[in-house]
């Protein structure tokens, strides 16, 4: 398959998961990029951080119109959430790409057995 109709294709789904559940960047496009485009997992991170940022406008424009949007909660959370962003990523710095693996791995299956298991 060709680089950009892979590209297309992880894209697509990635806006979809995002706009569906608020999520895409990192469960979807970061694996898919990993596994599909055999992009080294900081690479695939870094990609996703980019990607998603017209794919959040576009969705959170959507969802506004149809009223799931609290501003005054989006505005609190920005700031720290922006900050957080910027330590996150310089935390990638010190982690090799297989510590980083594990990392994003463990708190996917927490997260997934956290929604599974509890109310």
């Amino acid at each position: 398959m060709s680089f950009y109709l892979t590209a297309g294709l992880i894209g697509l789904m990635s806006g979809v998961t995002s706009g569906l559940f608020g999520v895409g960047g990192g469960i979807v496009m970061v694996p898919a990029m990993m596994f599909f485009m055999g992009m080294e997992i900081h690479k695939a991170v870094g990609t996703s951080l980019l990607v998603i940022i017209p794919t959040a406008i576009i969705g959170s424009w959507k969802h506004h119109d149809q009223g799931n949007l609290v501003p005054r909660a989006a505005l609190a959370l920005i700031p720290l959430a922006m900050l957080g962003g910027w330590i996150g990523a310089k935390l990638t710095q010190h982690l090799s790409a297989g510590d980083l693996k594990r990392v994003f791995g463990g708190f996917l299956v927490c997260v997934g057995l956290r929604l599974l298991c509890f109310k």
